[in-house]
């Protein structure tokens, strides 16, 4: 008999409120500044799901079980910074895709100048880290040969070692290219496989010693949109991103040392997406930092009928709808622009704690 296996998702969000708390929360990640006042308590076996809400005043007063409590534990728990960067606000990651084919800017930051301007511009617009891409893992891409992915992101990794305080990401699956890339001043690893597409990829990454990104992706980028489907696309991502974290710690990467991605337009519909974004808070269950990368992503073309450049608008919607659910890193094509859009989002949330008098505008 299979076992119950617990989930555990904060909901209402509240501004926060200066000085002591009057009413009981739910604190994601340490994060004070990001109060919920309820969860949904989810139950999972043999394919049947029973869900509940339990205000934040019941859970302080020991009505929920044991597993219950190990995940709001997890929950609660502050993240690790990610390579020196303090995770205890919204982040952002510039993508700089050395590619000639990515699905929104494949091409004009191929040549090695270009990639690192775009990247030092990037930087200059606030961006935290700078994921450095050789391979597109957009839908129906092909794989990218070893020495050609080294060689359109190496040297870009090693002139932005020298010349950028951002900390640096390798976007790769492949194990040689982490391992290369670290020697040139990569500070993460961010990999859309989860370690799971180089056999050697988990082995390298523990011995690397650095964090890295466990992204869910259903398929291979070659056929994942072909006929994705999930029994509750929720729940599945949420158990193969636990059962990746279970494989890295036994591999010797400890929890603190990853970030979880559910992996918007990974062997995803519309409709998975969608739901996948009103339902982030449940993936601090699984005690790991999350990211999230749905920044042009196709989904709001389907929803809007804009193409991939045309699409800023619906990408701030996401990263502000990330934000307000405790995402730490948020994966931007566009960074100067969602910087602008936080720090309306951040001045207006902590406005709202202090409930001060007339200020000047």
């Amino acid at each position: 008999m299979s076992r119950t296996r617990i989930y555990v998702r904060p909901l209402a969000q509240l501004a926060p409120i200066a000085g002591p708390q009057q009413v009981p929360t739910i604190v994601v990640a340490g994060r004070a500044d990001l109060p919920f006042a309820a969860v949904e308590v989810i139950e999972r076996k043999d394919g049947k799901v029973h869900r509940r809400q339990v205000a934040a005043a019941e859970l302080r007063g020991g009505t929920v079980s044991g597993p219950v409590q190990a995940v709001l534990a997890r929950i609660g728990q502050p993240r690790t910074d990610a390579a020196g960067i303090g995770l205890d606000r919204v982040r952002l990651m510039g993508v700089v895709n050395v590619t000639p084919d990515s699905f929104s800017d494949g091409g004009p930051y191929l040549a090695k100048d270009a990639a690192i301007a775009h990247a030092l511009r990037l930087e200059q617009e606030g961006a935290d880290i700078l994921d450095i891409g050789g391979e597109s893992t957009r839908p129906w891409s092909h794989p990218v040969e070893l020495e050609e992915e080294c060689g359109r992101v190496l040297p870009v990794i090693a002139a932005l070692a020298k010349r950028t305080r951002a900390r640096l990401s390798i976007d790769t699956r492949k194990a040689e290219v982490m391992r290369r890339a670290a020697l040139e001043g990569a500070h993460i690893i961010n990999d859309v496989s989860a370690l799971t597409h180089d056999p050697e990829a988990i082995e390298v990454a523990a011995g690397l010693g650095l964090p890295v990104v466990l992204m869910h992706a259903q398929g291979d980028p070659r056929t994942m949109q072909d006929a994705p489907s999930y029994d509750d696309v929720v729940l599945d991502v949420y158990d193969a991103l636990q059962a990746r974290i279970e494989a890295c710690e036994r591999a010797g990467i400890p929890r603190a040392r990853l970030i979880v991605d559910p992996g918007i337009g990974f062997g995803k519909t519309l409709q998975h997406n969608l739901t996948l974004l009103g339902t982030l808070s449940i993936f601090h269950g699984l005690g790991c930092a999350m990211m999230l990368g749905a920044s042009r992503k196709s989904f709001i073309g389907h929803l809007t009928g804009a193409e991939a450049l045309d699409r800023l608008p619906g990408s701030i919607a996401t990263a502000l709808l990330g934000a307000a659910q405790g995402v730490q890193i948020l994966r931007v094509h566009d960074v100067a622009a969602t910087r602008q859009a936080l720090a309306v989002w951040e001045g207006a949330m902590a406005a709202s704690s202090s409930m001060g008098g007339a200020g000047s505008e």
